[in-house]
């Protein structure tokens, strides 16, 4: 299972391990050294990230028990996010959610029984302290994510529910966003007011849910877009042939080209779309051209540079075959490949791109007809 961290978690080191050891373990454990403060405070900072882990490992392990494939985990400053196909049925669902929160007040448990124990024996204060503290942290991370709003667990739990009882998946997953809207919005007012009365530690509150609130934005329309586009395959809307470029040849000798980039705009003579695909030597798809940041290359390096060299590569690309359903292909799209053209490849070679215009499209003229056929 790959596991991927975030820059943001040093931050989260750096900042838990800060008012750990300056601000609550002086005020637990007066008279004790600067340095034992700080070793202490980043122990601690570092056993709250890998309670975390534990957290987010629960929901994939679930997972893969309940047979759905996990892609990966990604740690980062607000928790966690475990990345996996979705659930088939409302009772895996449930148990993959409330599987993370439950881990959370299991490490919570222990942490407080470990730190009640050593706090029976002399010369202990400060590793007691920061083990309760560890507790408390654990047990809340359980609390906040019970929430009954979409990202959250609670969310998903809910959602698992509402799924179950009305047998209409994309309806349950449309409330829990709506909630997790809500949620969000009340989470930047109270963080804000905190802010507005001397407390910066609304902030972080506030940023919390702000990223709530995307997410549940994104959850809603993910949920709209797939009772859209429900039933299409790629072979569907993808569009061919398709205008691509060999990716061996240099950045000048593609801008020399009749058919390669002009204009300040950036876009192929005789194409529409702002990248292009590229092709190696053996006619595989290799990568993606993004034809507006070409102009951007130095003029010197123009003749040293090939074009797989400034190209997205395939393995950053979103690729689908021309019988795999679109709402799959569109759910499956990691964020760092988000925007750029689908890739329909058949037998190792290119058949057909689809973007996010088409999607959208697609998607309209569904909505619009209300009737499941495009």
């Amino acid at each position: 299972m790959p596991l991927s961290v975030h820059w943001t978690v040093p931050l989260l080191i750096v900042l838990f391990g800060y008012s750990l050891g300056s601000q609550t373990l002086p005020a637990w454990t007066p008279g004790r050294s600067a340095t034992a403060y700080t070793v202490a405070g980043l122990a601690g900072a570092m056993l709250l990230l890998l309670s975390l882990l534990a957290h987010e490992t629960a929901h994939a392990l679930t997972a893969r028990r309940k047979g759905i494939p996990v892609h990966d985990v990604t740690l980062w400053a607000l928790g966690g996010v475990t990345r996996m196909d979705r659930p088939s049925a409302p009772g895996a669902a449930f148990l993959v959610a409330v599987s993370g929160p439950l881990t959370s007040l299991a490490v919570g448990g222990a942490a407080l029984g470990a730190g009640m124990g050593l706090a029976a024996g002399p010369g202990w204060a400060v590793p007691t302290a920061v083990l309760l503290w560890l507790g408390w942290v654990n047990l809340l991370v359980a609390v906040f994510n019970l929430l009954p709003a979409a990202p959250l667990d609670g969310g998903r739990v809910v959602q698992a529910l509402m799924w179950w009882r009305t047998g209409d998946r994309e309806r349950a997953e449309r409330a829990a966003g709506r909630g997790g809207q809500i949620l969000g919005i009340l989470l930047i007012a109270v963080g804000w007011l905190a802010v507005l009365r001397g407390s910066w530690s609304g902030l972080w509150l506030a940023v919390l849910g702000f990223f709530v609130v995307v997410v549940a934005n994104a959850e809603r329309r993910q949920a709209s877009l797939t009772t859209a586009l429900g039933g299409v395959r790629a072979s569907d809307i993808m569009a061919g042939p398709v205008e691509t470029a060999p990716d061996w040849i240099t950045v000048q000798r593609y801008f020399d080209d009749p058919s390669g980039p002009s204009g300040p705009s950036g876009l192929s003579a005789h194409g529409r779309h702002a990248a292009v695909p590229l092709l190696d030597f053996e006619g595989r798809p290799s990568g993606l051209l993004q034809l507006p940041g070409l102009s951007a290359i130095p003029a010197a390096r123009r003749d040293t540079l090939r074009l797989r060299d400034v190209a997205v590569p395939l393995s950053l690309c979103t690729t689908c075959a021309p019988d795999d359903l679109l709402e799959k292909v569109v759910r499956d799209i990691r964020p760092r490949s988000a925007g750029l053209p689908i890739l329909v490849v058949d037998g190792g070679r290119l058949v057909g791109v689809i973007t996010a215009g088409d999607i959208d499209r697609l998607a309209q003229r569904r909505t619009l007809r209300g009737d499941g056929t495009a």
